[in-house]
């Protein structure tokens, strides 16, 4: 019995050969973006998933509140630890590390030098307990308990200590930054599986106080706060995170400082899931080379997906019906010969899931090359051997299957529904068919489309337009090289500068803190006293030598510059200049700021500029120079304009400044980032959007045509006397074209009616998260709509045409 529906199945598939291939790359082409989107998702989802009792494991992180803002910090003052382990029952295990980045590491054997290491932690053996590592080599005993000490991953030790046997790697020395001599104690094994906790060495806490973060690790003040200093917490299975959360906010309170109760600032301790390290970007995560994930990302992913799936079983469900009338006969003489409706349905069933495992095979080979195109946008670890994981099989077997059900039973039941009588008499459709419901899904298909094309055309608008608005500084020819973090003397940073002035294709060279927009963030707060009355705010800093306004053509709109890179004035912009209540910039200059308990002169107005993306407005902000000169400075960038001359010459200008970079700090390594580069990167994830978004597009518009190529093919044949007749009778094949195309633009028009406030709705929403924004131009979706009528008219007239130009006495010799 089933050899048999076997072989009627693929008769019947083969003897519909078009349509079959239509159903099979509509079906492919959504389980492939299904496949794809579905391993991102369980990429992201499946994170520090394999920590024991990881459910019950937190970071403890820092949220202030004020008035004007809310800032948010990954770390916790230093003394929050002891306090907790004091103060709070209820916790397993409570566990503290202070991340950290050393210069070099020599091995003290081999004199090989490593530079620059990531991912080295100071910590205790309460990390340890909180997160299980496989121990390779060394005492699993006191870890850590020493100073001086290290544990090393594999990876870590097979690179300081190559082609050694890793219980020999014990008891070996390492110097770090030429001063820290730290014994090797212990090695573990790397996570195997995905995770946040990337760290590759573990200091002992002893050691911080040699280094320069002594001051860090032994400071008590409850108002520091820190993004090293890391704070996590294993609770007991019986407690309540909400109780733990009740005595954090105590905690907060009791060490409230008597100035943030005055101004209304709030400091809370939050606890944050171990699953939500790596999704909140208020936070962020240890390796920042890697996009943070984002779970709003991924539920419009899914989404799309769904669509893309839900298209290719719109197209199956519609040439199916549509095909109806070729298999009455074959389902009336079934029913005749006592063939039961369950019967028929399975083997209608049968022949949907044999089209559709043949798409699903399809699918496989247009997700390998989907993750090759998108694999500069996808993380390492996600590729096509996730394929193997017993979860990925058993979601591809349980997708085929639904898919397999969604598309055919619908068409099952309308074709077994016949009756066998009415079927041998020809009678089935006497009447005039209405097929209302194969009419909405094509409507719904083409909605669909139709709101990816103007997603499309509008979110390239606003990324058009953010990369090319003025951000009121200069950014064109401007690069920036970060010095090495430890070097608080100004010695060779103006060494170094007096090499590059000599250069002849460098413009200008300033010493300074962060560009105007960057990453990076250091606020205060200052008050302003007038009339007896303080306005207190919270004032972002910038700091840079006199050189900083010129280099990137920062206007003054009143006053002067600062006369020397370490007095303390201030430059203001014109945001705090409002904030202050000062209507013109002249108002302001010679005024008096004070933090904490010193004042100092506003000395200068600049322009406004853009500080970070347009998703977020101007904040009051000052040009500083450096204050803290001696104990440590602001001053660790320098930036250097260059000529407009061209890549080329440029290319031989970086080359020098390397060179001049390595005679001052050959232990170093030379950094150098275009301000252009800086700004696009905060528009990652919009121009990775508008990737996704293209591809959706052209997917869906490729599904919807299809099917609507498969019904066009369908109707002109059922309509090929017709065609003759009219054309005997002098109509032309426009007038023909037109007669076919008719009902199908009529379709494809209440689409975009449909889809237009469906858009409207959804990219007003999305562009409010931007602060500077384009507009939703008319043109847009007039384009939209157009574009997709040219295309579906082009389409239909493929077949159309071809069928009308045909002989007329050909045609009504048609059965």
């Amino acid at each position: 019995m089933i050899r048999n529906y076997i072989k009627i199945a693929w008769r019947n598939l083969w003897s519909n050969k078009l349509f079959s291939l239509i159903n099979i790359i509509s079906l492919a082409i959504g389980f492939s973006a299904s496949f794809v989107i579905g391993l991102m998702v369980y990429y992201d989802l499946t994170f520090d998933k394999f920590h024991p009792d990881g459910e019950y494991i937190y970071r403890v992180t820092s949220n202030f509140y004020s008035p004007e803002d809310n800032f948010y910090n990954p770390g916790v003052p230093v003394p929050l630890r002891s306090s907790i382990e004091d103060n709070v029952a209820g916790l397993e295990t409570v566990s503290s590390f202070f991340t950290y980045g050393p210069l070099k590491v020599k091995n003290n054997t081999t004199e090989a030098i490593y530079k620059n290491p990531q991912f080295v932690v100071f910590t205790d053996q309460s990390y340890f307990d909180l997160f299980e590592y496989k121990w390779l080599a060394g005492n699993t005993q006191d870890i850590l308990s020493k100073p001086n000490t290290v544990v090393l991953t594999e990876e870590r030790a097979k690179k300081y200590f190559p082609n050694q046997d890793l219980a020999s790697i014990i008891g070996k020395t390492l110097i770090y930054n030429d001063s820290i001599n730290v014994d090797v104690t212990g090695i573990v094994a790397g996570f195997k599986k995905r995770t946040d906790f990337v760290f590759q060495e573990f200091l002992s806490l002893g050691t911080v106080a040699q280094t320069e973060m002594k001051d860090q690790y032994t400071n008590d003040n409850w108002n520091s706060t820190s993004s090293s200093s890391q704070l996590f917490v294993k609770l007991n299975k019986n407690i309540d995170a909400k109780e733990i959360q009740s005595k954090l906010d105590q905690l907060a309170v009791q060490h409230e400082d008597e100035e943030s109760i005055k101004y209304n600032e709030q400091r809370k301790f939050y606890l944050q899931p171990l699953s939500d390290i790596h999704f909140n970007e208020n936070y962020g995560i240890y390796d920042y080379s890697q996009a943070q994930a984002n779970k709003s990302v991924l539920v419009a992913l899914t989404c799309i997906a769904l669509f893309l799936l839900l298209l290719g079983c719109i197209n199956f469900i519609n040439l199916s019906t549509a095909q109806a009338t070729q298999r009455a006969k074959e389902i009336g003489i079934r029913k005749t010969l006592g063939g039961s409706k369950k019967q028929l349905i399975l083997q209608f069933l049968g022949e949907t899931f044999m089209l559709t495992l043949a798409a699903g095979i399809v699918s496989l080979f247009l997700a390998y090359w989907l993750l090759e195109v998108f694999s500069d946008f996808t993380p390492a670890g996600l590729n096509f051997s996730l394929f193997n994981e017993p979860v990925i099989i058993t979601f591809s077997i349980v997708l085929l299957l639904a898919v397999t059900l969604l598309s055919g039973i619908y068409p099952s039941l309308v074709l077994t529904h016949f009756k066998p009588v009415s079927v041998l008499k020809n009678d089935v459709f006497s009447q005039k068919s209405k097929p209302t419901f194969r009419r909405f899904l094509t409507v719904f298909q083409f909605s669909i489309a139709q709101v990816f094309i103007i997603a499309t055309l509008l979110v390239g608008k606003q990324i058009h337009y953010m990369m090319n608005k003025d951000m009121g500084f200069k950014t064109e020819a401007i690069a920036f090289v970060t010095t090495p973090w430890n070097d608080s003397s100004r010695d060779k940073k103006l060494r170094y500068i007096k090499e590059l002035r000599a250069l002849p294709q460098i413009k200008d060279v300033s010493l300074g803190g962060s560009p105007p927009a960057s990453f990076n963030t250091h606020t205060t707060s200052v008050s302003y006293f007038n009339d007896q009355k303080e306005i207190r705010t919270d004032l972002e800093q910038l700091y840079g030598d006199t050189h900083y306004l010129d280099l990137y053509n920062i206007e003054l709109l009143a006053g002067r510059k600062r006369l020397n890179d370490t007095i303390r004035e201030f430059v203001i912009n014109e945001t705090y200049l409002k904030v202050l209540g000062f209507k013109q910039p002249k108002d302001a200059i010679g005024q008096m700021l004070k933090i904490d308990e010193e004042s100092y002169p506003i000395v200068g107005v600049m322009k406004d500029f853009n500080q970070r993306s347009l998703k977020s407005q101007i904040k009051p902000m000052a040009l500083l120079g450096d204050w803290d000169t001696g104990r440590w400075t602001q001053f660790y960038t320098i930036h250097i304009a260059l000529a407009n001359t061209g890549d080329k010459d440029w290319n031989q200008t970086i080359a020098a400044a390397e060179a001049k970079w390595k005679s001052i700090y050959p232990d170093s390594e030379f950094r150098l980032q275009f301000i252009d580069e800086t700004i696009s990167r905060f528009y990652q994830r919009e121009q990775r959007m508008s990737v996704l978004l293209k591809w959706a597009t052209g997917l869906s518009v490729l599904i919807s045509c299809l099917g609507l190529l498969g019904l066009v093919i369908y109707t002109t044949e059922r309509r090929t006397k017709e065609i003759g007749i009219r054309k005997i009778l002098g109509a032309s094949i426009a007038q023909i074209n037109l007669l076919l195309c008719r009902d199908f633009l009529i379709l494809v028009g209440a689409a975009f009616i449909i889809a237009i406030p469906i858009a409207w709705w959804g990219l007003d929403n999305w562009l409010r998260d931007f602060s500077y924004k384009t507009s939703l131009s008319w043109w847009i979706f007039a384009i939209s709509g157009l574009g997709m009528v040219c295309i579906a008219l082009l389409i239909m007239s493929i077949k159309t045409v071809a069928t009308a130009m045909e002989n007329p006495v050909k045609s009504l010799r048609t059965e």
